[in-house]
């Protein structure tokens, strides 16, 4: 039986009712398909900072640094010091979020299919924010070919994999023509490398305007930090909300999968979050250690999960957000009967 050792965040707010809901699902999987999850805990958060001073504790560090891959539910207050920090410890460059319209979910436009690639460890996010004297502040915005580079790489490699093989650079170059800039010269650089993949620039203005208006025209947008983190969740809006909308953070050697929503802090411990944004990462970790380590189950157990989540959509099981009655944990145990047939 193949193993593989996941450090596991619970996160803050309704993180932890999320992290069971996938827990189920995952307990499925290791039984169907013979894949063997050894579950850490890793704390992180709000919590652990009212606890122990710090929200990313030394020991939670070394636990994913041993691990395969990081399983992890939303943090509140102390979003950066945790996820920015992981994203720039661990170099996980491509943070990827798929944006996908799903059946008996009410949504903007029922082909909408796209997936974000968005660089994950510099632009304003970086955090260089300075204070001159008591009137002015100044934040930097840094912008490096290398990531631009890597970025665009793996927007188009992605691209290339879809039906539709279209990538859209969304920036701003017009203005930031230094930052913004480099970073349009190096998708059009990188663009003559793939002539199957069609190409095309949107600035960042036009670009929100078109999610409203003809969401099923997009396939991969390519984009820088800030501008990708605002898009993807503007996007999610048009497919029911953030809780269907599930992400990871990438790099060459190592992965951090999660929702891209926060903690929910005044719905936690009322069961009725959508788990789906959990469970459709945890989805991702499946795909991306299969590719990685050239596993067929966790590919076929991927696949799966989001089977089973589009059956159960389709048998009109869903939670209140989405027009239903159901709480987090039955949501996730309809996930689990589908997953059984």
């Amino acid at each position: 039986m193949t193993e593989y050792k996941i450090a596991l965040m619970p996160g803050d707010g309704i993180g932890p009712e999320l992290t069971e809901a996938t827990l189920k699902i995952l307990d499925v999987v290791q039984e169907n398909f013979g894949i063997n999850f050894n579950m850490i805990l890793a704390e992180a958060g709000d919590a652990v900072f009212k606890k122990r001073g710090v929200a990313l504790p030394e020991d939670s560090l070394k636990i994913i640094r041993e691990s395969h891959a990081c399983l992890k539910g939303p943090v509140g207050e102390t979003a950066a010091d945790v996820i920015v920090r992981l994203r720039l410890l661990f170099d996980l460059y491509a943070n990827v979020r798929p944006i996908k319209a799903f059946p008996n979910v009410p949504v903007a436009h029922p082909d909408i299919d796209m997936i974000f690639v968005r660089e994950n460890t510099e632009d304003v996010y970086k955090g260089l924010e300075y204070s001159i004297g008591n009137d002015v502040t100044v934040c930097l915005r840094v912008i490096t070919r290398q990531n631009c580079e890597r970025i665009a790489k793996r927007a188009f490699e992605t691209a290339k994999l879809r039906p539709k093989k279209k990538v859209t650079a969304i920036h701003k170059a017009n203005v930031m023509r230094v930052t913004d800039g480099l970073f349009k010269q190096v998708c059009q650089e990188t663009a003559k490398n793939y002539p199957d993949v069609k190409y095309n620039e949107m600035y960042v203005d036009a670009a929100t305007m078109h999610l409203i208006r003809t969401p099923q025209d997009f396939d991969v947008l390519c984009t820088c930090n800030m501008f990708g983190d605002i898009l993807s969740d503007e996007a999610a809006q048009l497919i029911g909300g953030l809780g269907m909308a599930p992400g990871a953070n990438i790099g060459d050697n190592f992965a951090l999968f999660e929702p891209i929503h926060g903690s929910a802090p005044d719905i936690a411990g009322k069961q009725i979050a959508n788990p789906i944004s959990m469970i459709l990462s945890a989805k991702m970790m499946l795909d991306w250690l299969g590719e990685r380590f050239n596993d067929s189950k966790c590919l076929k157990a991927a696949e799966a999960i989001e089977k089973a989540t589009v059956q159960t959509l389709i048998n009109g099981v869903t939670v209140p957000d989405l027009g239903g009655k159901v709480s987090t944990l039955q949501m996730a145990q309809a996930i689990v009967a589908a997953l059984k047939i």
